[in-house]
Formats: structure tokens, C-alpha cells, sequence
């Protein structure tokens, strides 16, 4: 039998044993664009690629980044509709949720098209000790691994919370001087 035959409900397995809508989810993950978070010592940084489906599509009405209390944010690779049911609390911890519902605390991680790039890459220049605004720039920096194109304040989105816990995105004119701060950090 067809595993289509299975496909129309979260909790009907197939006869090979695979919940195939969680399949199909995880699958729509790994192709969205790439989003990253990283935990340090004095907040969270979140950060994603804002990748328009069309030049018609108006940039501002799309957000990868969120606000959902003043203590919580967070950020998706794949469909925006599912990332809005996963928070509950608000602090500074680092937290991936998959579509299965299984969810793991990180000191950093990424999802999204190039994930085990951008996680190897984290890897390598993560520490414990990394700063909120450190870790910004390693946020960009890690975008910029994955990225077709040059980075501009309209093509990523990044959020902060920090010692008042209180989330924020930052302004796009904040992003150009970040850009402009890891530009000058790498020539």
C-alpha cells in the first residue's frame, strides 16, 4: 500500500511504522531557510534568512522573527503556522522544537536549508563565555556561510533578549550597522 494512504493524520503510522505527516514536516523544515539561535552569557540571539517567495510579496508583512510576550521570542524554518503552538515561558534559554513535538535545550543550533553547515560552523566558534553582542555577529556571520547573494538588513531578520529578558527584533537600520560592524571585523 501507498504511504499517501496514511498521510492524512498526525498520529496514523504506515504499515513500514512512520508517522508520515511528521515526515513530511520535518522534510518542509530542512528545505526552509536556514534560522539559527544562539544562547550566551548575557541573552539569546535568533536569527534567520528572510527569503521572499515573490518580488511581489511586500517585505515588511513577512516575519521569521517573533514577539510573543515580552519575555519570549522565536524563530522557524519551515511553515509559519506550526511554529505559534510551542512556547509557553519566557527566559533565557535556547530551545529547538521539531515537528514531532520533541524539543532539546542548545547552547546554539540550526535549522533549515544547510543546517549541518551552519551547525558546524556554530561549533566552531561558540564558547560559553560569548557576549550578546559576540554572539550577534556570529549570527551574521553564520548566515552569511549559507547565503546566496550579499546579506542587507532586508534579507535577515534578528531578535535579542538580554539581562531585562525582554525580546526584541532589532530595526533593520540596527542589522546595517551589525553588517557594517562584521564587515569591517573580517576585510
Amino acid at each position: 500500500m501507498s504511504e499517501g494512504q496514511y498521510s492524512f493524520s498526525l498520529t496514523t503510522f504506515s504499515p513500514s511504522g512512520k508517522l508520515v505527516q511528521i515526515e513530511y514536516a520535518l522534510n518542509r523544515v530542512q528545505q526552509g531557510a536556514p534560522a539559527l539561535g544562539i544562547k550566551a552569557k548575557n541573552g539569546v540571539v535568533l536569527a534567520a534568512e528572510k527569503k521572499l517567495p515573490t518580488p511581489l510579496l511586500e517585505g515588511e508583512t513577512i516575519s521569521k522573527v517573533d514577539t510573543f510576550t515580552p519575555s519570549v521570542g522565536c524563530v522557524f524554518a519551515g511553515m509559519p503556522a506550526d511554529f505559534r503552538v510551542v512556547l509557553k515561558k519566557g527566559r533565557k534559554e535556547l530551545y529547538q522544537v521539531d515537528p514531532s513535538g520533541a524539543y532539546f535545550g542548545w547552547k546554539a543550533s540550526a535549522i533549515g536549508r544547510d543546517m549541518q553547515n551552519a551547525k558546524t560552523f556554530l561549533e566552531k566558534r561558540y564558547t560559553p563565555e560569548i557576549e550578546l553582542e559576540d554572539a550577534i555577529h556570529t549570527a551574521i556571520l553564520t548566515l552569511r556561510e549559507g547565503f546566496e547573494g550579499a546579506l542587507t538588513e532586508k534579507s535577515i531578520e534578528i531578535g535579542i533578549i538580554g539581562e531585562d529578558r525582554k525580546f526584541r527584533v532589532l530595526t533593520p537600520a540596527e542589522i546595517k550597522d551589525y553588517l557594517s560592524e562584521v564587515e569591517v571585523g573580517t576585510a
